[in-house]
């Protein structure tokens, strides 16, 4: 492994996460002649697989059409289309099941081990690299990689202990690690600044603060500067919103939200199963049927109680009050506060399940169908290094398998996919 060591037939595979991984094992798999070297900094490898979806590592998504499939990333869909087409999420599960791992799914379409550990998924991965004769270095860091001469071709890299490793193939599955970006733009590429997606927001209001754990089963939110909507459950936390409504709005409005420094207006339709007449309609009739009942102790709307209340202060309607003393200016300000309901958001926080970012290598100059620099000959991209990201679900996920089985099809078929 010195420097005037030149290796043909080497593929070299930089972080040893779930990209890297994936596309290791496909490079060893299909050209078992290859000599296949995995590369991790840190001493432990599959880190976010070990504690994705609360340590139970939510594998995929049960969206099996590849057209609806793409429809989950705000970033990346248009050039995973025909991606998916090749390896997708059902190829994903019969994957893992000839590895012995069987995948449930739950009721919102998330897809699990049925162990409901993800050292399941972990160990699958590390036997399957062992078994197709992978060498995976870990606690060896990459600090630097360079194409050797044109005539030569292949790819030097940079080890931090002062060795090199020469290979005539290279796959950077470096995630959002600033060094894969900086290796990417030093290779020929440009990189989209990457910022964060899928995070909680920080809402200003202590009042609705107040009301964490809070639930909503559907919600409709919306960045009216943004011009952004999205539908889902909606959960009240100690900072502010979160649940998938706002994760989903959060990833499409992620640069927005960035370039905004975090903070804009939201607007929440608590109840988006009613519209306005209906809602008003069942209002109407509560103050013809409970009219001697309090405002407070009678909803009649599928609210928890608490929330039912926040409403009411927040429209400054006296505890004691009945619904026959309910006027018409009041009643239209509580339909607006249920149905468009104006809150500051002041900052973002974090959504431990998933670390996601847009941004990196910018899709144009990457052959989607190898994985291939259009810059940089045998120099190949996987996983969340490119600009593609998912809403959650699996599916940031997915796009790392699909990307790095390419990937490693292509490294392990040699020139002919150039």
């Amino acid at each position: 492994m010195n420097s005037s060591q030149n290796i043909p037939n080497r593929a070299i595979v930089i972080g040893g996460g779930a990209a890297g991984y994936f596309g290791a094992i496909a490079c060893a798999r299909t050209h078992p002649a290859m000599q296949v070297m995995l590369l991790e900094a840190s001493r432990q490898p599959l880190a976010k697989v070990r504690i994705s979806g609360g340590g139970r590592c939510n594998v995929t998504h049960s969206c099996f059409d590849p057209a609806l499939l793409v429809q989950n990333y705000p970033r990346g869909g248009k050039a995973l289309r025909g991606s998916f087409s090749r390896f997708q999420p059902r190829d994903t599960v019969r994957w893992f099941e000839r590895l012995g791992i069987t995948l449930k799914t739950e009721a919102d379409g998330r897809m699990f081990p049925t162990t409901d550990t993800s050292e399941t998924i972990v160990e699958g991965l590390q036997s399957a690299a062992w078994d197709a004769g992978v060498k995976v270095l870990v606690g060896t860091p990459a600090i630097g990689v360079r194409p050797m001469s044109l005539e030569r071709g292949g790819f030097e890299v940079a080890l931090k202990d002062g060795k090199t490793m020469k290979g005539d193939r290279l796959l950077l599955a470096t995630g959002s690690n600033p060094k894969g970006y900086r290796w990417a733009r030093d290779l020929g590429h440009t990189i989209e600044p990457p910022v964060p997606s899928l995070f909680t927001f920080n809402i200003a209001d202590g009042g609705l603060r107040a009301l964490a754990g809070i639930s909503m089963p559907k919600a409709r939110v919306q960045l009216p500067e943004g011009k952004l909507v999205q539908e889902g459950p909606l959960l009240v936390t100690h900072w502010g919103l979160s649940g998938p409504a706002i994760l989903k709005l959060s990833a499409w409005g992620a640069r927005f939200l960035h370039d905004r420094g975090y903070k804009t207006s939201l607007r929440v339709n608590w109840l988006p199963q009613f519209d306005e007449e209906t809602l008003r309609q069942t209002l109407q009739t509560a103050r013809g049927e409970a009219a001697k009942k309090a405002i407070a102790s009678y909803c009649p709307l599928p609210l928890p109680k608490r929330l039912w209340q926040y409403f009411l202060d927040r429209l400054g309607v006296e505890s004691g009050k009945r619904w026959t003393e309910l006027s018409k200016k009041t009643l239209n300000a509580l339909i607006r506060e249920l149905m468009q309901g104006e809150y500051q958001i002041t900052g973002k926080g974090a959504y431990k399940e998933e670390f996601v970012t847009c941004g990196g290598v910018k899709l144009k100059e990457v052959n989607f169908k190898t994985m291939e620099s259009r810059r940089c000959p045998h120099l190949y991209f996987a996983g969340e290094i490119l600009d593609i990201d998912g809403v959650t679900g699996g599916f940031n996920f997915q796009s790392a398998w699909t990307t790095s089985w390419i990937a490693g099809q292509a490294m392990g078929r040699g020139d002919e996919v150039g």
